[in-house]
């Protein structure tokens, strides 16, 4: 017998927090690559210097990947459950209001 779907929320709490640090890290991973890719060539002359700075950009990496597994998990859990994510809380995760121009594109 199946579990009654409505106890338990559809969009897991952890979520969230897994979307904005995703959206984040990612932003910052790119950002920083304009500052790191330099400071690798300043650096080359010191292998050890160099060898932690590339150890500081896989870890980082890694950590974003398992922020995207944690990611893909928790919307596959949502969609196994049949539940549809509101656009507001897309907008959420943007950290921005719904702007004004959505609902009338939506109603067209």
């Amino acid at each position: 017998m199946r579990n009654d779907m409505t106890s338990a929320p559809a969009i897991p709490r952890w979520l969230r927090f897994v979307m904005v640090s995703d959206r984040a890290g990612s932003s910052w991973y790119v950002g920083t690559g304009f500052f790191f890719a330099p400071l690798l060539a300043v650096v080359s002359p010191w292998p050890t210097l160099t060898t932690a700075l590339w150890v500081l950009i896989a870890l980082a990496g890694l950590w974003l990947g398992i922020l995207g597994i944690a990611m893909a998990t928790g919307l596959a859990m949502v969609l196994r459950t049949g539940a549809e994510i509101p656009e507001d809380y897309w907008w959420s995760i943007l950290d921005d209001k719904r702007p004004a121009s959505a609902g009338k594109i939506a109603a067209q």
